[in-house]
C-alpha cells in the first residue's frame, strides 16, 4: 500500500485546514487509518484514527472538538478537517494504514504502511 498525503499549508491560528490522504491498491477498507505529526525537534505523535470495521473514530485530547477524521472507501481516501488551528500544531502530519491495532490506534507501532508527510504551518 502506498499512501499519499496532501492539503499541507499555511493557516493563521484559528483557521482551518483540510487534508487528504490516498492509497493505493483494493484493499483500503480493510486497513484501520490514522493521522500522526511530528513538530521539529519532537517525536511523532498521534492524532486521529478511524476503525476499517464500524468506523469508529479516536482523538488525542489535544484535537477533540477541532479535528474531524473520515473516510470514503470508494475513493481510497482518509480525511482530516482541522479548524481552530494552534500555531503549537505545526508539524508534519503524517496518515498511515493498520491491518489491525488492536487497542493501540494511538500507537505507531500498530501501523504497517506510512505516507510521506504534509507540511502544516500555523503563524500566529
Amino acid at each position: 500500500v502506498q499512501l499519499q498525503a496532501s492539503g499541507g499549508g499555511k493557516v493563521q491560528a484559528g483557521g482551518s485546514l483540510g487534508l487528504s490522504c490516498v492509497a493505493s491498491g483494493r484493499t483500503f477498507s480493510s486497513y484501520g487509518m490514522g493521522w500522526f505529526r511530528q513538530a521539529p525537534g519532537k517525536a511523532r505523535e498521534f492524532v486521529s484514527a478511524i476503525s476499517q470495521y464500524d468506523g469508529s473514530t479516536y482523538y488525542a485530547d489535544t484535537v477533540k472538538g477541532r479535528f474531524t477524521i473520515s473516510r470514503d472507501n470508494a475513493k481510497n481516501t482518509v480525511y482530516l478537517q482541522m479548524n481552530s488551528l494552534k500555531p503549537e500544531e505545526t508539524a508534519l502530519y503524517y496518515c498511515a494504514a493498520s491491518w489491525g491495532w488492536g487497542s493501540s490506534y494511538s500507537s505507531m507501532s500498530a501501523y504497517d504502511y506510512w505516507g510521506q508527510g504534509t507540511q502544516v504551518t500555523v503563524s500566529s
